[in-house]
This record gives C-alpha cells, sequence and structure tokens, in this order.
C-alpha cells in the first residue's frame, strides 16, 4: 500500500518497497530481450575473468613439480586470450546494458509526465511545484542513471563475485570456507546500514523538494516580497529550509562512513586467513602452494566486484527513494476520462455546494446559483468572499465537498475532463507561454487549426505584435527565443480561450495584466467574440457588475444578493453599499440610475464599461492557480 499523505500537507504520496519492486519487474519485463542478453554476456565475462588466477595457480603447481617448460607456455598463452575474450564480452554487455537504461528511462520519463497531465489540476496545485519538479527532474534522473549505468555494474559484479566464490571453492573447499568466514564482517556492515538508507534517502528528498519548493515561491513573489518587506522572512524561511536539507544529507553522509570503512577492514581478512592456515596446510603436504596462490589471489579479486557492489548498493538506496517518489505519482487517482454523459444543454446548476480546501473549514457553505445559457453573470465581493473559490468549482477545477454543480444536468464530477473543457474554461491573470513556437502555444487549443485561424484569433484579442516577430507563427518562445512579457502571454492565453470555442468562459482577472489602454481593446474585442456564449466575470471593479445581465454578491462564502445591477442597487442592501465604496458615488440608492453618467472619468479610462475587465487585487481565497486553464487539456 503506498503511503499515505499527511491531511492537509498537499504533498504527493510515496510508493512502498513492494510497489517499487513491481514497477521494477514491470520495467524488465517490457524489454526482456536485452535485459537476458545482458546477463549471459555479463555471465560469460566473469567467467573468463576467473581464468586468470586458476592459470597462475597451475603455472606454480607445473614449476614445483618440476614439469618441462612446454605445460608452463601453454598455460601462459592461455591467459591472454581469456583477458581479451572477458574485455569483448564486457564491452558489448555493457552497451546493451546502457541501451535498456536508456529505452527505460526514456519511459519512466513519459509515464511520469502522462500521470501527473492525468492528474486534476487541484492535486497538482496542492503538491506545489517544488515536489513536482523535484520528482519530476532529480529523481527521474537518479532513477535513469540506476538503469543506464549502476544496473549494468551491479550485474557485471555480482556475476563476477558469484563465479569467484565457485571456483574458490573448486580449488580447495577448506581454503573456501576459510576465505568465506573472513567475509563475515561485510554482511553485519551491509545489514546496519540497509535498515537505516532508505528511510534516511527519503527524507533526504522529501527535505530538497521543500527547499525547491520554497526557492521556487521566493523567486516567483520577489515583488510581493520586496513591496510588503518580507525579505528578511523569506530568507529565515529559505535558511531553515537549507538546514533541513544539510542535516538529512549529514545522515546519509554518516551512514556511508560506517559502511566504507568497515567493508575495507573486511576485504583483508580472508586474504591474510587464507595464507596463514593455507600455509600451515601446505607445510603438512595437505595442499599444494597453488591452490594456495590460486585461493588468495581469487579472495583479493574479490575484493574488486564486492566493492563495485557495496557502492552501488548505497547509490541503489538513493535512487530507490528516487524511484519510490516518482512511483508515488501513479498511486493518485487519475480525471476520469472517457465514458461520461453528454450534458443535455449548457446550463450550469450550482445545488447546496460546500467546499474546503484540504485541512481548512468550509470556504463555501451551501451555495444554490443557476447561471443561464448565454448571460453574462458577474461575481462580486469583497476580498476573502469566495468568489474565486467558486469559479473553480463551476469551471471543474475542485469539485465540491458536498452538493452538486453541474453542466446540463450531468455532475461536473461525472463529466471526461475533455469535454469538460470544450465546454468550460476558467482563465485567471496566471498564465504559462509553453516552450516552442507561438503556432505550437495556440494549437493547444485546436490542434487543426490553420494559420488563418491563428491569425484570427489573435486579432481578436489585439495580438497584433506577432505578425511583427521575425519569424510570425514559427517564431521560437522560451529560453533562447522570443520572450513573451506578462501581457503577451495573457493575450496568448486569450487568444487560446478564442480558438478553444468553449460554451462557457469564466473570467477571473483576466486582463489584469493588460495596459489600460490594451486592455480595453481587448475586452471589446473578446466581448464581440464571446457574444452568445455564457460568460462569468468574477469581477473586482464593479463596472463590470454595471453592465452583467445579472450580479451575484458573495460574502463569507454564500450568495448574498442576486439580479441586476439596478434591481440590488435599488434594494439599497450590501451591493449598493458595495457600489458606493468602490465608486465614491451617490449614496442614495435613488440616485442609482444616474452613476453610469456620473462615474470618475480615471476609472473610464483605466476599467472601460466591458463585461471582461478585471483588476490585479489579491486573491480572495489565498489558493494560487499555478496552472494556466486557458484551453482544454492545460495544466
Amino acid at each position: 500500500m503506498t503511503a499515505p499523505r499527511q491531511p492537509g500537507d498537499g504533498r504527493l504520496p510515496v510508493a512502498t518497497p513492494a510497489e517499487v519492486r513491481r514497477a521494477a519487474v514491470g520495467l524488465i519485463r517490457r524489454d526482456r530481450v536485452t535485459f537476458t542478453a545482458v546477463i549471459v554476456l555479463n555471465t560469460l565475462a566473469a567467467g573468463a575473468g576467473l581464468a586468470g588466477p586458476w592459470l597462475l595457480g597451475g603455472i606454480i603447481d607445473e614449476v614445483g613439480s618440476g614439469a618441462g617448460p612446454a605445460g608452463v607456455e601453454r598455460l601462459a598463452l592461455a591467459m591472454p586470450v581469456f583477458a581479451l575474450a572477458q574485455i569483448l564480452l564486457g564491452r558489448q554487455a555493457r552497451h546493451l546494458g546502457h541501451r535498456f537504461g536508456e529505452r527505460t528511462s526514456a519511459h519512466i520519463r513519459e509515464r511520469f509526465v502522462e500521470r501527473v497531465l492525468a492528474l486534476p489540476a487541484s492535486t497538482v496545485e496542492r503538491a506545489g511545484v517544488g515536489d513536482l519538479t523535484t520528482r519530476g527532474t532529480t529523481d527521474v534522473a537518479a532513477v535513469g542513471h540506476t538503469l543506464r549505468d549502476i544496473g549494468p555494474e551491479m550485474f557485471v559484479a555480482a556475476a563476477q563475485a558469484l563465479l569467484i566464490l565457485v571456483a574458490v571453492f573448486v580449488v580447495h573447499p577448506l581454503l573456501g570456507l576459510i576465505g568465506v568466514a573472513g567475509l563475515a564482517g561485510i554482511r553485519f556492515a551491509v545489514r546496519w546500514y540497509l535498515r537505516r538508507a532508505r528511510a534516511a534517502y527519503l527524507a533526504e528528498g522529501a527535505a530538497t523538494s521543500a527547499l525547491a519548493e520554497q526557492l521556487s515561491a521566493t523567486v516567483a513573489g520577489a515583488r510581493t516580497i520586496e513591496t510588503l518587506s518580507l525579505g528578511r522572512r523569506r530568507l529565515d524561511v529559505c535558511r531553515d529550509a537549507v538546514a533541513t536539507s544539510r542535516r538529512t544529507r549529514e545522515r546519509t553522509l554518516f551512514l556511508r562512513s560506517v559502511l566504507f570503512p568497515a567493508v575495507d577492514v573486511s576485504y583483508v581478512l580472508p586474504v591474510a586467513g587464507v595464507l596463514l592456515l593455507g600455509g600451515a596446510l601446505h607445510g603438512r603436504g595437505l595442499v599444494s602452494l597453488g591452490s594456495v596462490v590460486a585461493v588468495a589471489l581469487y579472495l583479493r579479486q574479490l575484493a574488486q566486484p564486492l566493492d563495485v557492489i557495496l557502492q552501488r548498493l548505497e547509490q541503489l538506496q538513493s535512487s530507490g527513494a528516487s524511484f519510490a517518489r516518482v512511483e508515488g505519482v501513479g498511486a493518485l487517482p487519475p480525471e476520469r476520462r472517457g465514458g461520461s454523459p453528454v450534458p443535455a444543454d449548457d446550463r450550469i446548476d450550482v445545488v447546496g455546494a460546500r467546499f474546503a480546501y484540504e485541512g481548512g473549514g468550509d470556504v463555501l457553505h451551501g451555495v444554490d446559483l443557476a447561471v443561464r445559457p448565454g448571460e453574462r453573470l458577474a461575481v462580486v465581493g469583497r476580498s476573502g468572499a469566495g468568489k474565486s473559490t467558486l469559479g473553480r468549482l463551476l469551471a471543474g477545477i475542485d469539485v465540491p465537498r458536498s452538493g452538486t454543480v453541474a453542466v446540463g444536468g450531468v455532475p461536473i464530477a461525472e463529466l471526461d475532463p475533455g469535454r469538460l473543457r470544450r465546454q468550460v474554461v476558467l482563465l485567471t491573470q496566471e498564465h504559462h507561454v509553453f516552450l516552442g513556437t507561438v503556432r505550437d502555444n495556440l494549437r493547444i487549443a485546436a490542434e487543426s487549426a490553420d494559420d488563418a485561424r491563428l491569425y484570427a484569433a489573435l486579432a481578436a484579442v489585439g495580438a497584433d505584435w506577432v505578425r511583427e516577430l521575425p519569424h510570425g507563427l514559427d517564431t521560437g518562445l522560451g529560453a533562447g527565443g522570443y520572450r513573451a512579457d506578462t501581457a503577451q502571454a495573457q493575450q496568448l492565453a486569450l487568444a487560446r480561450v478564442v480558438l478553444a470555442d468553449p460554451h462557457t468562459v469564466i473570467l477571473d482577472e483576466a486582463t489584469a495584466l493588460l495596459d489600460p489602454h490594451t486592455a480595453r481593446h481587448t475586452e471589446r474585442a473578446l466581448a464581440a467574440v464571446l457574444e452568445g456564449r455564457t460568460v462569468i466575470a468574477i469581477a473586482h471593479r464593479l463596472h463590470t457588475a454595471h453592465d452583467a445581465d445579472r450580479v451575484v454578491l458573495m460574502e463569507n462564502g454564500r450568495v448574498a444578493e442576486l439580479g441586476t445591477h439596478a434591481e440590488r442597487m435599488a434594494a439599497g442592501g450590501a451591493y449598493a453599499a458595495l457600489w458606493h465604496s468602490w465608486h465614491g458615488g451617490p449614496r442614495d440608492a435613488r440616485d442609482a440610475r444616474d452613476t453610469r453618467d456620473t462615474r470618475d472619468t480615471r476609472d473610464d479610462v483605466a476599467s472601460p464599461p466591458e463585461p471582461a475587465r478585471h483588476d490585479r487585487v489579491p486573491r480572495d481565497d489565498a489558493r494560487p492557480v499555478r496552472h494556466d486553464t486557458a484551453c482544454p487539456g492545460a495544466r
């Protein structure tokens, strides 16, 4: 059973040793022919390497018996033949071992990416960038190194060690017993090490992930940290993470510092025992001098493969912990895919929805709401009221703890993610530019779109700058290419929405990063493009609410008011008070009809009265969206 996550910590699980073994066996079965060939070639190479000590012992016995030079020359000439065979067989074994490792490593990387993309977006967000990044880079690389290099080397060394021990007993069983008895110290040192190594390396991997998370969060929020003078606090947090990581590394270093000296001493004891007792037995005529020399050389030769095994065993513990972290992602339930019901229409119904983030109390408390097809709905409220959380439930990013959110009568939890993303899209101010060309970034939303359609989508959101790029749609973005700024990245995300062509668009500060002139132009273009579609705007400047068909006022995770702008202003309730506090206009509800004409001209410039205008303010649920959901399948 996979190790569970701690409640509320959002960490991804870690696979158990049994699950890691099953995964390893599955990888071997995928390329069993190459794997078998590697074992056979390594065994033959190890067998060829055994010839040297045996031939040397034979030469000594030949000389001791007074035989002529012919016998000695024959044995001497055989030694380079076996040495050459060992080199050739070992080289071919390493070549096949590397091929096996590279293919298997590629499969692990592809499967890891597929598993992460199949996870619910909320799970990926709660896991954090640091943990996923470390598992997808450092841990996957460690597993690949094991399969490509460490694995083949350990097979070679294990085959050599086994055949050397067999050869020792074939030469002389009593001397073999003496030699094996001297190796007992290695067994105790290895047992002591293995009992502690896995937990130590898992702790080291977790500490590395935590450190990466803190560093990435600090870099991403550098401007906020500087603005709020949080530098000292973030520095202390990062120092604590560094200290924890250092302690875990010191622990694994301590384990190695105990293991290897104990092993080095154990190599000397069997050789010394064979020479001492073998010399005594030879003096009594119970064993030949050649046998004593051959066994001593074999035991000395045994140190090399054992040293490789023990050194690689230490690395295997580290990579085994990495493999457990990589495989742990597969223990999480993926999003439902395929076989989902087809919604009857585009109506969205929220009934008794309650929602709580992991480890916290309810953020939404029994929300009831019906969104009619084609209407423009504005969701307003003070910071922390639950607006963005409601938007995430409407988009299917999160699922209510109780109650239902349904599209066309089908609960969102039962909808295939591909179908859901074709119908409902959430667009926030946080967007991502993928490595690749402009065309690649746009075709994420519509794989078959031709250049004319791509340019039309860009024109719809005012992204005329793409035509001025050196290679137009073929211009590379990101490292080594054109670096799009935040406003241009947001326009690319908006263009993806146009290409995705959903029936419902949820806008949460979607144009907040654009300058006022560009934002106004983009909003007007979007208003035309989205004509006839359902638009749910999470509004922070209330001009959006003014022009919406209906307004939802959220307070403390509940729907406090629902109706048109004029109705809510006439009622003189919380919405009217919010409007006046934001607008600074007339406080009498009877004057609400004049607010369009008396609004502050400065706000007119910064926020035109189109339904898609949002300003960048702190998110109301302290749960930042870490991915761009502006297109189907984006994470």
